[in-house]
C-alpha cells in the first residue's frame, strides 16, 4: 500500500503544479498583458511565462496521468468509470487528455500561428487566448471539485 501513498501525493503534487500555474496564468498574466495595451513589453512577458511554464507542465501533467493511472490500477477501481456516481473519474481522464494533446500536439503546431496572430492583431489574439485558458480553468474548476468531494464521499446523484 505505500505506493499508493506515493502515487496519490504525486498525483496531488502534479495536479497543484498543473491546474495552479493554468490559474496564474489565466486569472495573472493574461490580464496584465490585455491591460498593458498589448505591448511589445506585454507581449515578450506573456510569451516568456508560457514558455517556462509549458516545458514544466509537459511533466507533471503527464506525471498525474500516470499516478492516476496507477492507483486506478493497483486498488482496481475500473469499474467507477461506469458508475455515474463517479463522473469525476472520467472527467479527470477528459481533462488529462484534452491537455496532454494541447501540450503535446496542439501548442506545438499551432504556436508560430498564434505568434503570427498576435504580432498582427494582438487584442484579438490576446481575446482568444484568454477565452481558451477561462474555459479550461472552468472545465479544471469543476473537475477537482467533483473528484475532491467525490473522493471523500460525496454523492451527486
Amino acid at each position: 500500500m505505500d505506493d499508493i501513498v506515493v502515487a496519490r501525493a504525486l498525483h496531488v503534487l502534479a495536479v497543484i503544479h498543473w491546474i495552479g500555474g493554468l490559474a496564474f496564468v489565466t486569472l495573472v498574466v493574461l490580464p496584465f498583458a490585455r491591460s498593458h495595451q498589448m505591448s511589445k513589453d506585454a507581449l515578450m512577458l506573456f510569451e516568456g511565462i508560457e514558455r517556462h511554464f509549458s516545458a514544466q507542465v509537459r511533466l507533471s501533467v503527464p506525471l498525474a496521468g500516470a499516478t492516476g493511472l496507477w492507483m486506478t490500477y493497483r486498488m482496481e477501481l475500473w469499474d467507477r468509470f461506469a458508475d455515474p456516481n463517479f463522473w469525476w473519474m472520467s472527467a479527470m481522464v477528459g481533462l488529462w487528455l484534452i491537455f496532454m494533446l494541447m501540450l503535446f500536439v496542439i501548442e506545438p503546431f499551432l504556436h508560430r500561428k498564434f505568434e503570427k496572430s498576435a504580432r498582427q492583431d494582438p487584442t484579438s489574439a490576446f481575446r482568444r487566448v484568454s477565452r481558451l485558458h477561462e474555459f479550461l480553468l472552468l472545465l479544471a474548476t469543476v473537475t477537482a471539485f467533483g473528484a475532491v468531494a467525490g473522493s471523500h464521499g460525496f454523492s451527486f446523484f
